[in-house]
């Protein structure tokens, strides 16, 4: 992590396995909210990063999601 900029570069890939899929940034701070929302159809992807204001992607619906960690695929609605 980056700690002059507070930015992690470390990069989250999510790639739609169905139409629909909500991809939703989440701050950073004492309050959590949502400050960005995408909507994937399937076969699209997204590369999202953790920021000094994202702390948190929530993913719903069918989905690979690839990170340095590993991969994972979540759930149908």
């Amino acid at each position: 992590m980056d700690k002059k900029q507070g930015v992690n570069t470390d990069y989250v890939v999510i790639k739609a396995i169905e139409d629909g899929v909500n991809v939703i940034g989440l701050t950073r701070g004492t309050d959590t909210r949502f400050h960005h929302s995408e909507k994937l159809d399937q076969g699209e992807v997204m590369i999202a990063q953790f920021t000094e204001h994202t702390s948190a992607i929530k993913i719903r619906g069918h989905a690979k999601i690839v990170t340095p960690f590993g991969e994972i695929e979540s759930e149908k609605k």
